[in-house]
């Protein structure tokens, strides 16, 4: 599916529910060097009982060929445009790292359109110092944006030796990553725009209005974290003292145990519970 935006059209993937729970659709926010197919486990759980939509973010995947603007604000847009594409009044959303800044934001922005946000593994600020870059978070998937690489078996070598994964690659594991190859071999690449990803990154560290969504979200919210990181080292992104801040406010927070940043989202287990906390927050609405 292609979506009228600005500067093009955003490509974004839908699962039709089988037997929808509530009126309201998961619309899935990858994060900041991913694509649409990161939520493939989750969607393949919640798509009997409710409908996701799940673009590839500007400068990613199937959207790589966008133009900037980059940034936040741009995602938010177009999170709008998908919606209005498909008719769409309202939305839960559920946001993967980065996509769970970009969910606060949007959430906050657009209270009318969108009725809880499911944040995973993101969405609060970081513990790094002002003015820190990204490539010193995430240097490792930085890296990769700049690799080639001869053909897709080559790629998925690159990513059984990531420590994340522990050298299996599951289907959807396997789906995710070659969403993100481009070009011909023998030298294919990352669709990520590395201008995309650093503009991305430099607001969800350190501009003011994305870091302080998540305190002002007007809608039911919750955030689950995993203890170990993108390298699978811990800790990860987040601990019980970074994120005791959020016991102020409504944000419900849940550790979920063994796991790390993308397992989160791949561990048949942690998949499941991704997907029931969606639809329990799908429910509350519809309830609501």
């Amino acid at each position: 599916m292609r979506v009228p935006v600005a500067g093009g059209g955003l490509a974004a993937l839908h699962w039709p529910a089988d037997a929808p729970v509530g009126e309201a659709p998961v619309l899935a926010v990858h994060g900041i060097t991913a694509n649409a197919l990161s939520f493939g486990a989750v969607a393949a759980r919640l798509a009997p009982r409710t409908a996701v939509i799940a673009p590839d973010l500007r400068g990613r995947g199937g959207s790589g060929h966008l133009p900037a603007p980059y940034g936040v604000g741009a995602h938010v847009d177009d999170l709008v445009a998908v919606l209005d594409h498909l008719g769409v009044e309202r939305a839960v959303l559920a946001g993967h790292s980065m996509g769970a800044f970009v969910s606060c934001v949007a959430a906050e922005r657009h209270p009318d359109r969108f009725a809880a946000a499911l944040l995973v593994d993101g969405g609060h600020g970081l513990a790094v110092p002002p003015g820190t870059d990204v490539e010193s978070v995430i240097g490792p998937a930085m890296a990769r944006l700049r690799m080639e690489f001869a053909d897709r078996e080559a790629y998925r070598g690159f990513w059984r030796a990531h420590p994340a994964f522990g050298g299996e690659l599951s289907a959807e594991v396997d789906a995710y990553i070659q969403r993100d190859l481009v070009g011909a071999e023998p030298h294919m690449r990352s669709a990520c725009a590395e201008e995309a990803v650093r503009t991305d990154g430099t607001q969800i560290l350190g501009d003011a209005e994305v870091l302080e969504a998540v305190r002002r979200l007007p809608c039911p919210a919750r955030l689950l974290w995993a203890p170990r990181g993108l390298m699978d080292e811990e800790p990860g992104l987040y601990t019980p003292e970074r994120l005791e801040p959020l016991m102020e406010t409504d944000v419900a927070v849940e550790h979920v145990p063994d796991t790390n940043h993308y397992s989160l989202l791949f561990d048949p287990a942690a998949a499941q519970l991704v997907a029931d906390r969606a639809l329990d927050l799908q429910r509350a609405v519809s309830e609501g």
